[in-house]
């Protein structure tokens, strides 16, 4: 794929991700994105087939997108606690955005589209962060910042909090004080003292 042709898609991507935060996932049409791009629909059918695989590389641009942001905000002396504490920092912030938020489309893709385990963008995700704090975890638990005896359990049982105040924030609202309870509960459970 030339230059050109890669910006092209990317700027489809951008704008459709415009389409989904607006609409969610299941009111979004290719026409919808056609109009929303200014381009023709053919135009849209070299580069996808459907609203699901536009949605499929929005997640994927997202990913690399947050990937990149929290990795930018890590400092070279940062310790384990600092690293956590600035992933959950970001975590509140997504929490309480009110606009441009993927959320409800995200949730709207995946109860629509039973997709095979391997295919799933969002358990990828989740494996992954939990992975990640299971290592940083027995990292602080090694340098003493930590106390933690089943590190995997504990970074999993993070990512499903996590997963349950995303949920919370699209339903039933959430407060500012309600996200810093639980990571306050978060910390005070590895033995970080506030």
């Amino acid at each position: 794929m030339g230059e050109k042709s890669v910006q092209k898609k990317k700027y489809i991507v951008e704008t459709a991700r415009k389409v989904f935060v607006e609409k969610g996932f299941k009111k979004v049409t290719m026409k919808d994105i056609v109009e929303a791009c200014d381009i023709s629909r053919g135009g849209l059918y070299l580069y996808f087939e459907s609203t699901s695989q536009i949605f499929m590389e929005v997640l994927r641009l997202e990913s690399e997108e947050t990937d990149d942001v929290f990795s930018d905000s890590i400092k070279e002396d940062a310790t384990a606690a600092d690293i956590l504490l600035l992933f959950l920092r970001e975590q509140k912030k997504e929490l309480l955005r009110k606009k441009d938020t993927l959320t409800q489309a995200v949730y709207e893709f995946y109860f629509e589209n039973n997709l095979p385990k391997k295919d799933n963008v969002l358990k990828k995700q989740f494996d992954s962060a939990v992975k990640i704090i299971e290592k940083l975890i027995e990292t602080g638990v090694e340098n003493g910042e930590f106390y933690c005896e089943d590190c995997e359990g504990t970074a999993r049982n993070i990512m499903f909090v996590l997963e349950g105040l995303k949920i919370s924030a699209q339903t039933i609202g959430i407060t500012s004080e309600a996200v810093d309870r639980e990571i306050l509960y978060i910390l005070n459970g590895l033995g970080v003292e506030d």
